[in-house]
């Protein structure tokens, strides 16, 4: 059953749906969707089991493809274009493949329709370690994150899901079923291997990121026959924050490419 999933939207034209990565939020991505609202509508979901939206003991891509579907459909858009990193990556690759004629394209950020080693399980085990309920301060959650992670572990993107409530701190994070999905959410359905999506299609990746090796780009060409590739130097995992307005230049010219070709 789908849920129904919080978000933000902003500005006017044709609709455009960004999915952010695990750990984040709608919100992670204001900065590009304020930069894209001139010319879209642009919404900014949070994920089940992320920011404000709901919780659930499940989250398959199967499954979070239909929440975003579903918005799809709620709100009445018109073949939007769906921009997805990481996580939101294969959520849009999964949506693509599965239900092809409720989208316009897809730009996929940083991700490949292939699976991953757990390297995100020690931040879950570390968030659930911590006694953030009884923290006297952010500065010492962050510090005993910190303590608990390695020197190149992103402390501070993952602090951006504490929050303070009633005079108390918790995640806005499920992180008991984000630790129990690990394998689904670093993998990629095997149902869909055997799927085609013949719409626009843009897979940018950092140059300094490992995430979308050269190997890569024979099995996203073999599911995604009309895929554009596009390399940011200097750029790690998330693009949007290392370089914003190099993966901007490549979304606003491929997003201008695609409507032109895709009717609304």
């Amino acid at each position: 059953m789908p849920l129904t999933l919080a978000f933000e939207a902003l500005g006017s034209g044709p609709p455009v749906v960004i999915l952010h990565g695990l750990f984040g939020a709608g919100r992670n991505w204001t900065q590009v969707a304020q930069a894209l609202a001139s010319g879209h509508r642009v919404y900014l979901p949070d994920a089940r089991n992320h920011g404000a939206s709901p919780w659930a003991g499940s989250m398959s891509y199967a499954e979070m493809a239909g929440d975003v579907r579903a918005l799809i459909e709620r709100e009445h858009l018109q073949r939007p274009f769906v921009i997805g990193h990481s996580m939101g990556g294969k959520t849009a690759m999964a949506l693509a493949l599965s239900h092809p004629q409720a989208i316009g394209g897809i730009a996929v950020i940083d991700i490949a329709p292939e699976s991953y080693t757990h390297q995100f399980s020690s931040y879950v085990s570390a968030m659930r370690s911590l006694d953030v309920a009884g923290a006297a301060g952010r500065r010492e959650i962050h510090q005993a994150l910190a303590d608990s992670l390695s020197v190149e572990a992103p402390v501070d993107f993952l602090m951006q899901s504490l929050r303070r409530q009633h005079d108390r701190f918790d995640w806005r994070l499920n992180l008991l079923a984000t630790a129990l999905c690990m394998p689904e959410l670093c993998g990629f359905p095997e149902a869909l291997r055997d799927a085609r999506y013949g719409g626009p299609a843009l897979f940018i990746h950092g140059a300094e990121s490992d995430y979308v090796p050269p190997s890569s780009l024979a099995g996203i060409r073999a599911l995604f026959p009309r895929a554009e590739t596009e390399r940011i130097a200097d750029a790690g995992h998330w693009v949007h924050a290392d370089q914003p307005a190099a993966l901007l230049r490549g979304l606003r010219g491929w997003l201008a490419d695609a409507c032109a070709a895709t009717p609304h």
